[in-house]
């Protein structure tokens, strides 16, 4: 057998091992639809992309002396070190920031790759068909990579929430914009530079993406993170091109229209354009009087955990709203036992989920299920708001923006328009929070000095646990 007919097979299967990879992708992607296959999906998707490493180790050119066999082996074992016990240990409350993490790592990782091809190619044959995606790739990379960490320092509190800006903030935008593209253009055109590569792509990009980040406010950080992540996977299908990797342009694709789709649906489900959230959001925790009276709105009116008890124990159908104050809490194990007391006295209970309630899509839904709540009692925003006219109690935990009348009430809220959890149509709402603060928002919400409305003020998860044996002791 001739040496160009095995290297010929080879290629084959490592192309069939690339086709099964991009397949277990799309198969797995297609388990994260519901919480019952989700955790099947990952493994699946997880599969994957082991077969996809192994198909790039099998790669004729990773050991004929032109790379450095054991700089990978390093690479994949710093990996799994760094990032399986970091993804054990982090809280359900850090999540959104280990996702921006993780996705900062991608796009920072693209970056560098195109940053070595180009010094690979440097002054000799670099064709347009792989230089163009690679230059692509890079800027694309490097913006996902620095407004990746802005987002982390933001969800961390590491760096203030509300939005920072500068004066002239779209012109500088536009202006490091410009010089990144023209840069590419240079280089494409037949410019053999790398410094103008690393100052005119990599760092210019780089400042791009803290400066399109840095003036979002809290409020819009997870449409932030998402679109960030299809950025990742943008470039990501880019480098796969510049590569000729096939899993690598598929799964990246994947990634790109997945982040996409989640981008425009979270946008709409808070009344926000992805332009206008890009051009400085609103938002970050605004401190506000801690309880009793509000000049503008009247007084609020408080509970006991007993008084909560007894209602919630007569009631025929509760609803509990929970949001990241749940989180923050780590309440979720005391709602899951007052769910089961209530029933256990015949109390039909549902847990009514906002698309953006948390600080990522489907945080709330992955709280509840950790703590077993069954997942037929999860209703989504559209199926569980006709149900609050028909509510007798709805509970809401640490959930803000997302339950405030002030976005279908009051046009010149900065959320009007906002599809929101109709918790005020409930004939009692109440309300556990610590203080009367405002939300991510920064805005007050009227909701809580309705008359149906009373103020359970205090942690939640003792609150809840204190409701719970009230209910126990009825």
């Amino acid at each position: 057998m001739s040496a160009g007919t095995i290297f010929l097979r080879q290629q084959n299967f490592i192309d069939v091992c690339y086709i099964v990879a991009f397949s277990l992708f799309i198969y797995g992607m297609s388990g994260l639809t519901g919480p019952r296959t989700a955790v099947r999906g990952n493994l699946i998707a997880a599969t994957g992309m082991a077969i996809a490493i192994v198909a790039t180790l099998l790669t004729p050119h990773v050991w004929d002396g032109s790379s450095t066999p054991w700089l990978i082996v390093l690479g994949l074992v710093l990996g799994t070190a760094i990032g399986l016990p970091a993804a054990r240990r982090v809280h359900m409350t850090a999540m959104p920031q280990m996702v921006a993490l993780f996705n900062g790592v991608g796009g920072g990782a693209v970056a560098i790759i195109a940053w070595v091809e180009y010094r690979h190619h440097f002054g000799g044959d670099y064709t347009l068909k792989t230089e163009i995606p690679s230059l692509f790739a890079a800027i694309v990379g490097s913006i996902s990579f620095w407004g990746s960490n802005i987002a982390f320092g933001k969800l961390q509190a590491i760096i203030p929430s509300r939005p920072i800006k500068l004066p002239g903030q779209a012109i500088i935008n536009g202006a490091l914009f410009l010089i990144a593209v023209a840069s590419a253009v240079i280089l494409a055109s037949g410019t053999h530079s790398q410094a103008l590569f690393i100052l005119g792509i990599l760092v210019t990009a780089a400042l791009l993406g803290n400066m399109v980040v840095l003036p979002i406010g809290g409020a819009d950080m997870p449409v932030v993170i998402s679109l960030l992540n299809a950025f990742t996977g943008l470039s990501a299908a880019a480098t796969g091109i510049a590569l000729n990797n096939t899993a690598l342009i598929v799964g990246g694709m994947i990634v790109g229209a997945s982040g996409t789709i989640l981008t425009n649906l979270m946008a709409k489900a808070m009344n926000r354009s992805v332009p206008a959230i890009v051009a400085g959001g609103f938002g970050g925790e605004v401190a506000a009087p801690a309880g009793g009276e509000d000049t503008d709105r009247g007084p609020v009116k408080s509970t006991t955990p007993d008084d909560v008890a007894i209602q919630l124990s007569y009631a025929r159908q509760v609803v509990i709203a929970p949001g990241y104050g749940m989180a923050v809490a780590q309440a979720q194990y005391a709602v899951r036992d007052l769910e089961k007391a209530l029933e256990d006295k015949g109390v039909r209970v549902l847990f009514a989920i906002h698309p953006v309630a948390g600080r990522m899509p489907g945080h709330m839904n992955v709280l509840l299920a950790e703590s077993q709540v069954p997942y037929d009692l999860l209703k989504e925003m559209d199926e569980v708001n006709p149900e609050f006219a028909r509510t007798d109690v709805t509970l809401v935990i640490g959930a803000n923006d997302v339950t405030n009348p002030a976005a279908k009430n009051e046009p010149g809220s900065p959320i009007y328009g906002m599809p929101i959890l109709e918790v005020d149509r409930s004939k009692s709402v109440i309300v556990l929070k610590r203080s009367m603060a405002s939300g991510f928002a920064g805005i007050d919400n009227p909701l809580f000095y309705e008359p149906e409305t009373s103020m359970l003020f205090g942690d939640a998860k003792s609150s809840v646990s204190e409701i719970t044996a009230a209910v126990e002791g009825l």
